[in-house]
């Protein structure tokens, strides 16, 4: 199986400060608003949806290959690539543009403040869908707009199954758009708050959506998943964690886990589940590339999670 994974490659740069917004910003003076804030814990990871679903695959042993559009900056994301083995033969570096960035504040309520400049990830229509892989499922994640609509044409003329993951991406696109993504994709995958709003774009209930492609997938977080798909609703229970340090990233661990399952032909029970477990994996270390595991200490985590082998 090689899983072509259309979505962005960006750089967080996270920084914490050690206080609270609400004691800083007041709100009859947000029209004339100009704060700072000292923020002496930083760390600047490696994200993007491409990149966090490539190294998730790359754990459970696969070989993805990442479609993406990268800047000038991209060395020493690169060299991390390089590290872990991951592809990067369809990762085109764009001189005149930096590499998407995310500049993120949180405070001591959680409550976070960021600054996204999509930088190379605005042309990744400039780049193409490779046809000539082996057994290939692919993944359009969120990227720039024109990219989205372009791989996922591109998915559907080549016959490639892929998973229409819209992600941050859905406000860019009105009803009609969406349910043409939708009409195009093998399977739909969401969380709750994404699938509310399809459907108030839509106009179309989760089992109307449902019947679009062969399986509809909404992320519930601690309350797991639901699958829709063949006419019935699969409950997906969620994995406990062994901490819930960081959520970032959990989403794209959650669509490396269907990816491997799809691509190894496992039923939606187990599909599911391993969908849930990397997600609980991943919750417990903060970034969105840091957790590790090897593949005999996954599936001891799976048959403790869930009572069952795979």
């Amino acid at each position: 199986m090689t899983a072509l994974i259309s979505g962005s490659v960006a750089f967080d740069t996270i920084m914490v400060f050690n206080d609270r917004f609400k004691n800083h910003i007041l709100p009859d003076q947000v029209h004339i608003l100009n704060v700072s804030f000292l923020v002496p814990e930083m760390r600047r990871e490696f994200g993007g949806c491409a990149g966090n679903i490539a190294f998730n695959l790359k754990l459970l042993g696969e070989d993805p290959v990442a479609v993406a559009t990268v800047g000038a900056d991209f060395d020493k994301y690169g060299e991390w690539m390089e590290k872990w083995s991951i592809r990067r033969d369809h990762v085109r570096v764009m001189d005149e543009h930096y590499t998407a960035q995310a500049y993120i504040t949180t405070d001591l309520d959680d409550n976070q403040i960021t600054a996204f400049h999509p930088g190379a990830m605005g042309v990744a229509h400039e780049i193409d869908i490779p046809t000539g892989e082996e057994n290939p499922v692919g993944i359009v994640a969120p990227n720039g707009p024109e990219g989205m609509v372009k791989h996922a044409e591109q998915f559907k003329a080549a016959g490639i199954p892929f998973i229409f993951d819209p992600g941050q991406a859905m406000p860019l696109f009105d009803g009609e758009q969406l349910l043409n993504f939708v009409d195009q994709a093998t399977w739909v995958a969401l969380n709750d708050y994404e699938s509310q709003l399809l459907r108030e774009r839509t106009g179309l209930t989760l089992e109307g959506l449902a019947e679009r492609v062969e399986a509809l997938i909404v992320t519930r977080g601690a309350e797991g998943s639901h699958i829709y798909t063949g006419g019935s609703r699969l409950e997906i229970p969620a994995a406990a964690p062994e901490a819930v340090n960081d959520p970032t990233g959990c989403g794209d661990a959650y669509r490396a886990g269907l990816l491997y399952g799809l691509g190894h032909g496992l039923g939606w029970e187990v599909t599911g589940r391993i969908a849930s477990l990397m997600g609980a994996i991943k919750v417990a270390e903060h970034g969105t590339q840091n957790h590790r595991f090897t593949m005999d200490e996954f599936k001891r985590r799976y048959e403790e999670a869930f009572g069952s082998s795979f």
